[in-house]
């Protein structure tokens, strides 16, 4: 799950490749989203990461280091997405990326994310025990925009940074989709089942809405 030099979603060291999270499949019957609040919205960190919590929007099951039970609205997708895309890293062990991806991807390509994920963790945990995690995360979510939402379909932008070449910042949009499906809020897995080649770098938040708390 190596990912592109220049934008990026994760690294698994500050000097690292990144790891991107980014899904292209059609969304379709889409409209426009209204507008977000963010009020009694907290950010907290996971494993390095600042991540959105909302009492009202979810996630309201965090239990195992994991994170299901979204409000069917336009923030509760927003997290959704991020929350998701998130754990489905080979970063965090197969104990989180593992059942995050067998519960929470779905589409024809979700099995293939499940071996590419299992394919990068081997590679990258070195002399690891195995079942670890692998370190902290390197990356801020700094921004979104819609690309559409309805009760049942969604699909946001994501903008996140993290540590480029020469400690030049690298900034990258990433695009997640999901679906309501069984109750909660499900991300369609990537064409392939890689989330590498799928971010495209950007040089600023232009176009965008800043996620305040992640750091935009």
């Amino acid at each position: 799950m190596t990912g592109l030099a220049a934008p990026v979603a994760f690294r698994t060291e500050p000097n690292s490749p990144p790891i991107t999270v980014r899904t292209t499949v059609q969304a379709g019957q889409l409209v426009n989203a209204p507008q977000v609040s963010f009020a009694g919205v907290a950010w907290r960190d996971y494993h390095g990461v600042l991540l959105p919590y909302s009492g009202a929007a979810g996630p309201g099951d965090v239990g195992d280091d994991r994170a299901a039970g979204f409000a069917r609205t336009p923030l509760g997708a927003l997290l959704a997405a991020v929350h998701i895309a998130v754990r489905a890293n080979a970063r965090w062990g197969p104990k989180v990326f593992e059942p995050t991806i067998d519960e929470q991807v779905i589409g024809p390509d979700a099995e293939a994310l499940l071996a590419s994920t299992r394919q990068a963790y081997e590679e990258l945990r070195g002399d690891r025990p195995d079942g670890a995690a692998l370190g902290r995360g390197y990356v801020v979510l700094e921004g979104f925009r819609w690309q559409g939402y309805s009760p049942q379909v969604a699909s946001v932008d994501l903008v996140s940074a993290g540590p480029g070449d020469s400690d030049v910042t690298a900034r990258a949009v990433t695009r997640i989709q999901l679906r309501w499906q069984d109750g909660d809020w499900r991300v369609v897995g990537p064409p392939g089942g890689a989330w590498s080649g799928a971010a495209s770098a950007i040089e600023s938040l232009d176009g965008y809405v800043r996620l305040q708390g992640g750091g935009g």
